[in-house]
């Protein structure tokens, strides 16, 4: 590592709030780098203020998310690193690829134009922002039920409840309208420049037992790397499901990103 910090950029998904990557920020800031967690446009910078402004959040899209993030990052000494969890993701993936970052790691990643397979746990998650076509330009909350089996379907109820009321906010459906139909759109901001040779490392993380992108379409979102020659890597949890960012696993997961970016020598 050079004897300046590396910059670190967390970029968390739908329904979390940024606040949510604390102790991810404080690991990284004692393992040497210099890590921020920002939140997406517009969104309140206390989970308490978020919840009482859902309006704040509504009709954000994709490329409004990544356009916001690529401002922050302008703003870094160097270029970062990025970590995302579900569509934050998604966005590191799709920066990266648009040559935004030195490396990026996506966990658990929502999927790109070009991946196929739609597994039914994977709809029915969905389904709270999806089953109203009106909800596209709104901003959707999960009740503690839904986030169980979407989020917290790998741990025991009492800690998906902990999780639930600790870290939940509304969040933009636009985003998931937007993936739903990009394979059907010619520019789906979906769209990620899979074949630049030129881009840094990616790591791909999937939890073996998550309902909200479950293992199948991580895998296929590797295969849409096939055209470069760009470290491209998967790394698989068993047990784990899209809580693995915030649930009681969480070192374990971050303790491995960590070493794969020493791997990386970054």
């Amino acid at each position: 590592m050079s004897s300046e910090p590396t910059p670190v950029v967390f970029i968390h998904g739908l329904w979390l709030h940024a606040t949510s990557w604390g102790s991810w920020v404080d690991l990284f800031q004692q393992a040497g780098y210099e890590p921020t967690a920002p939140g997406w446009p517009n969104e309140p910078r206390t989970v308490a203020a978020a919840r009482a402004q859902p309006d704040l959040v509504a009709n954000i899209g994709i490329d409004e998310a990544a356009q916001h993030f690529t401002s922050i990052i302008a703003q870094l000494s160097s270029p970062p690193v990025l970590i995302g969890h579900s569509f934050g993701g998604l966005l590191a993936e799709k920066l990266l690829g648009d040559g935004v970052g030195a490396a990026a790691v996506a966990i658990d990643p929502a999927q790109i134009k070009g991946v196929l397979p739609l597994p039914l746990s994977q709809l029915r998650a969905g389904l709270p922002a999806l089953r109203n076509p009106a909800n596209r330009h709104r901003a959707i909350s999960l009740t503690k039920k839904e986030f169980r089996f979407g989020f917290g379907n790998a741990v025991t109820e009492e800690e998906s409840d902990e999780l639930y009321e600790s870290w939940t906010i509304p969040s933009p459906a636009r985003p998931l309208f937007q993936t739903a139909a990009a394979n059907f759109s010619l520019h789906s901001p979906a769209a990620v420049e899979t074949a630049n040779q030129d881009r840094g490392p990616l790591l791909l993380i999937s939890g073996l037992e998550d309902h909200t992108v479950p293992d199948v379409v991580t895998r296929s979102t590797l295969k849409q790397y096939r055209k470069s020659d760009s470290v491209t890597e998967l790394m698989q949890f068993p047990g784990r499901g899209h809580s693995l960012t915030v649930d009681h696993g969480w070192p374990e997961v971050a303790e491995a990103v960590l070493m794969w970016l020493k791997e990386q020598e970054l």
